[in-house]
């Protein structure tokens, strides 16, 4: 895998030397070919030697493990070669183009693209790809890397105009896979595979964030206060229906009274004291016995 920034590629310098020493050595042949056929080496003879030599150079040519040539002749496609030593006849025969067939990393972005609800935002991906027809990428279009990202950065605007920001932001894992598969049919034309698409950074305007983050607080407080309110209500609704089952008897009632009073007397640790009103209840005979029966049953 390459990274489309100009940085850290693979070096052709074995390719260069090799064309410079086929080309050294045809016109070292030329010259002593010459020396010892007219016996002198002038100026027709180094002119000679340099012609066969550029010819030869460009006769042999050696192609990277993970290229492809793209041969022409007389201007018409002729064959794919490579990799290795891959040979052309003079003149007749060229290769117009190397292709890397590595995976790809192109960067791209949309900057202040208007979502569908007119918020400008900044998104930064990356799309992996590859070349695997060689002979499409050559003659379908002129520069298949630019046409990538040119491509890939239309779809990302197209995609952002078709949502909302919190959709935008909310659903990232399927903008990701829209947009692979748009790019998979458009580029597959030009002999060209999308991986992956994977959107790196969405960033909205600052001058957008305060109001934003203004507008979330208010929707979780109002989020709270509902909750809060729905509560009150099943507590009050909880608390109607157990004074209804208390009204028609206030000997439960009574008991229910001493209990939590019991309770609230053993969580504290503390000394239990009667008001007058409650204390009746005790000193009523037939109360107080309806009581005892009561709190020995339960």
């Amino acid at each position: 895998m390459r990274l489309e920034t100009g940085r850290r590629r693979t070096s052709r310098n074995g390719a260069v030397v090799f064309a410079i020493v086929v080309f050294a050595l045809a016109a070292a042949v030329v010259l002593v070919a010459w020396q010892v056929l007219v016996g002198a080496i002038g100026l027709a003879a180094l002119i000679v030697a340099v012609v066969i030599g550029v010819l030869a150079a460009n006769s042999v040519h050696v192609v990277m493990e993970w290229e492809k040539a793209v041969v022409m002749r007389f201007g018409k496609f002729n064959r794919v070669a490579g990799p290795g030593v891959v040979f052309t006849i003079p003149v007749i025969e060229f290769y117009s183009l190397r292709i890397d067939q590595r995976v790809i990393a192109t960067y791209f972005g949309a900057e202040e693209t208007l979502a569908a609800d007119l918020v400008p935002v900044n998104v930064d991906a990356v799309v992996f790809w590859m070349v695997f027809s060689a002979k499409k990428a050559a003659m379908e279009v002129e520069d298949y890397a630019s046409a990538v990202s040119w491509m890939a950065q239309a779809t990302l605007r197209k995609a952002i105009g078709r949502a909302s920001l919190s959709e935008v932001a909310a659903r990232r894992d399927q903008l990701d896979a829209e947009l692979k598969g748009v790019l998979t049919e458009k580029l597959s034309e030009w002999g060209i595979d999308v991986i992956d698409v994977e959107v790196r950074d969405i960033v909205v305007p600052r001058e957008l964030q305060q109001v934003m983050a203004a507008e979330a607080v208010a929707t979780r407080e109002k989020n709270a206060r509902m909750i809060l309110a729905e509560a009150e209500a099943d507590i009050s609704d909880m608390l109607k229906d157990a004074s209804a089952n208390y009204a028609d008897d206030p000997d439960a009632m009574r008991l229910r009274t001493m209990h939590l009073a019991y309770e609230s007397v053993k969580r504290s640790g503390g000394t239990l004291v009667i008001p007058s009103a409650f204390s009746e209840g005790f000193t009523d005979p037939d109360a107080a016995e309806t009581i005892a029966k009561a709190a020995k049953t339960s």
